[in-house]
């Protein structure tokens, strides 16, 4: 094609205004031509962030005009994800559906198929796969730097004892809430890149803070189908954090602290291909690869932490876009994850390990 695709942005929120925009923007062979926002203040702050785009109040009027665009991004509240995303489909549009693509797998395998009838690309946005920590967890075990990976653990940790309110921490079914559909996206997509399908899944989820309606502090320990046992930590209310990641192996281990660096940097109004050094972290935040002693008394070697890279991530939907393949994330990967986050639910509603249909 002889010019860029053309995106409409639905919702100028946190995800919208912090994550896909500017790296929508700082994508080669994609515009961002539409921001839908019913805000006056986030419409003012999406001219202001990005001249010379067109602002729409509601996603009738993109719809409207749906010939002169290629791509809808769904960055809206979770409830809405599965309405939009369709309608977007048949509107004859592909689409990028910030996480949860869903509430159910069973609504992400029916937009799935919707969108392989029309031939539209369907994503899920699981920025977290380009992470710079997780990039440098994938490279070890590709390089078999840890022996047979025997148990992978993986936290995102807060410390935010009151509650902010929202629909991000409602009790109510419909908005999807709750910290295992929010973080524990991130963490189930992750585990199941590296270690494949689970057998079982057992889950611990609480709402530990005075006046929090959604679980805030939740566990869940997965059994892969290649003998891997991931525990993934999910939490609000946690006063000291743990490791990012511990990956223990048959010959090493390695851990490693702190967040990757690129959420921070976008809060922040710098973007891609302006800052320096994007995605890179300092040298005293790498993890330590060993065996035999705790990193935090000098064990193991220091392991230089790939680059974060999230544009990579728009390049490969737009790589998608011009040639037909299959996206960075496909609707199919988030039906896997949310499978694995409809079997926690069940797990620590029922206090019971849930064992997933298909596993031996």
């Amino acid at each position: 094609m002889d010019h860029p695709f053309r995106v409409g942005l639905l919702g100028y929120g946190l995800a919208g205004s912090v994550f896909h925009a500017p790296l929508v923007a700082a994508t080669d062979g994609l515009v961002l031509d539409t921001v839908v926002t019913a805000n006056p203040d986030r419409r003012d702050q999406a001219l202001a962030e990005h001249p010379g785009v067109r602002v729409a109040g509601t996603a009738d009027e993109l719809w409207a005009r749906a010939g002169e665009l290629d791509l809808v991004v769904v960055a809206t509240p979770n409830r809405t994800h599965v309405p939009l995303a369709r309608a977007a489909l048949e509107a004859g549009l592909a689409v990028v559906v910030d996480k949860p693509l869903a509430a159910t797998a069973a609504e992400a395998e029916s937009l799935a198929r919707l969108a392989a009838s029309r031939g539209l690309l369907l994503s899920a946005f699981q920025n977290r796969r380009w992470d710079n920590d997780f990039r440098t967890v994938a490279k070890l075990i590709d390089d078999d730097a840890l022996g047979q990976v025997q148990r992978f653990e993986s936290r995102f940790e807060r410390w935010r004892p009151h509650p902010k309110g929202g629909w991000r921490e409602s009790g109510d079914p419909a908005e999807v809430g709750g910290i295992l559909y929010d973080l524990g996206s991130h963490l189930v997509d992750q585990a199941l890149t590296l270690f494949g399908p689970v057998t079982t899944v057992y889950a611990e989820a609480d709402v530990r803070r005075p006046g929090a309606e959604a679980d805030d502090d939740t566990f869940i320990a997965l059994t892969h189908t290649g003998g891997v046992r991931s525990h993934l930590w999910m939490s609000a209310t946690a006063a000291q954090l743990g490791p990012r990641f511990r990956v223990l192996g048959s010959t090493a281990g390695y851990v490693k602290y702190g967040l990757d660096p690129q959420e921070a940097a976008l809060r922040e109004g710098l973007r891609p291909g302006t800052a320096p050094s994007w995605g890179v972290e300092a040298e005293s935040a790498w993890g330590r690869l060993g065996a035999g002693e705790s990193p935090l008394t000098g064990g193991g070697e220091p392991v230089r932490t790939l680059p974060g890279d999230y544009p990579a991530y728009y390049a490969a939907v737009a790589e998608a876009l011009r040639t037909g393949g299959e996206p960075p994330v496909t609707a199919w990967e988030a039906a896997a994850a949310l499978r694995v986050l409809e079997a926690a639910r069940e797990s620590a509603t029922k206090d019971t390990t849930v064992t997933l249909p298909g596993a031996p």
